[in-house]
């Protein structure tokens, strides 16, 4: 790669870019360069799709849809929690300014880094297999910067990656002409999903059972076909 003022720099190509190149930002990451490439090129729609899903985004699972499916959630943060106190406690025994400080933080911040990129491909693919499939998907638009002042659960909100899901599959949805839809997210654990009764259960309780009606479903499952019939009528 030929930068100006620079000269020629020898680099791993991640993939071919395709279509015309406008601009080229350079990153440093713990030690490491990155060149990114922003091109313009034309739309590529996928194939209509008149599918459409609801999903609903839980720490058990990443995401279940209306039709039943389930994505794991990555937890990479929960695998790699012992192994990040570890060498936390490594840095802070060490003086500061010293050599072997700097190379315990910059251990520590490569380990931080793999979670995060481990995270953002899990995020990839679901996001990738969801716009594949349906033209119309589903979320609910959920205040997660509130939800993460919860202390018990902040941590595994974090560890999801809530956003990060939604944000790849809104972007992905627009450049393959599919179409994403964000509800208002209350109530839609307890309703009921067949006749809309409101049917009170603890967080604890995964079963969604409706005396009203008589239906039985999952609790997730029951929240995803009430955040797709929700974005069909807004």
């Amino acid at each position: 790669m030929r930068l100006s003022k620079i000269g020629d720099v020898r680099i791993r190509l991640h993939r071919q870019p395709l279509g015309k190149i406008k601009t080229c930002t350079i990153t440093v990451k713990n030690g490491k360069y990155y060149a990114c490439f922003s091109c313009e090129m034309e739309g590529r729609l996928l194939p209509s799709s008149t599918d459409q899903v609801g999903v609903d985004l839980g720490l058990k699972y990443l995401a279940v849809t209306s039709k039943g499916e389930t994505y794991e959630a990555p937890k990479q943060l929960r695998h790699n929690e012992q192994k990040l106190k570890q060498l936390q406690r490594s840095v802070s025994r060490k003086q500061r300014g010293s050599n072997r400080r700097k190379k315990s933080v910059q251990v520590l911040a490569k380990l931080h880094e793999k979670v995060a990129n481990s995270r953002k491909d899990h995020a990839h693919k679901v996001s990738k297999e969801l716009v594949n499939r349906y033209g119309l998907i589903a979320f609910e638009n959920l205040n997660i910067q509130g939800l993460v002042k919860n202390h018990h659960l902040a941590k595994s909100i974090a560890d999801a990656g809530w956003s990060q899901l939604v944000q790849f599959t809104t972007y992905k949805a627009e450049s393959a002409g599919r179409v994403v839809v964000q509800v208002d997210p209350r109530n839609t654990s307890q309703q009921c999903s067949r006749c809309g009764e409101i049917v009170k259960k603890a967080l604890s309780v995964r079963i969604h059972r409706c005396d009203h009606c008589g239906y039985t479903a999952d609790r997730d499952e029951n929240a995803a076909k009430n955040i797709l019939q929700r974005a069909l009528v807004s």
